[in-house]
């Protein structure tokens, strides 16, 4: 995985970036796994910040794919499963192992965390989790307040009215 094409497809390139880079690719390698092309391989987040680019672009787990959990528990960590072989591991950033000069200048940083020794920087746990489920298809329903289409198990019903989570929300705040 060249790193310049992420950087293109991020849009530039971070610390986080860089961190994401390296963390997906360690995951991937433990596991022995190759971009997920379906659903084979899932990945968890629990975080939202630019390294999540890297793991989506890199590991083939995405949000539309539903291979992409979100826990926001603001973590630098991800757990990566692998549906093939039952297998899953959580990476982890050593936040505390990353030398302060390094930290003090941002292109130093980024140097670092594509180069540092794996071992040096991160932390690589086997884990066993309860498989996710494939992700469903599910039918499209009209919000009887503002029109619009939205997915059946998001459906709000309020006074027999069925409504998408917006206008359910704003209506209880009227009521």
């Amino acid at each position: 995985m060249d790193y310049n094409k992420l950087i293109a497809f991020h849009g530039h390139s971070c610390p986080g970036l860089a961190m994401g880079y390296r963390m997906t690719k360690a995951a991937m390698g433990f596991l022995a796994q190759y971009r997920a092309e379906d659903e084979e391989l899932v990945a968890i987040t629990e975080n939202n910040a630019c390294g999540v680019d890297a793991l989506q672009y890199i590991s083939g787990c995405t949000f539309g794919k539903g291979n992409l959990i979100f826990k926001d528990y603001g973590k630098q960590a991800y757990t990566l499963y692998s549906r093939k072989t039952g297998q899953g591991v959580r990476v982890v950033l050593n936040r505390q192992d990353i030398p302060a000069e390094k930290k003090a200048d941002r292109q130093a940083y980024i140097s670092w965390l594509l180069e540092a020794d794996d071992k040096e920087m991160l932390s690589l746990t086997p884990v066993q989790i309860r498989e996710p489920e494939k992700a469903r298809i599910m039918a499209s329903v009209a919000c009887e307040c503002c029109g619009e289409a939205v997915m059946e198990s998001r459906i709000r019903v309020s006074n027999g009215r069925k409504m998408c989570i917006p206008c359910h929300e704003k209506m209880e705040k009227n009521v």
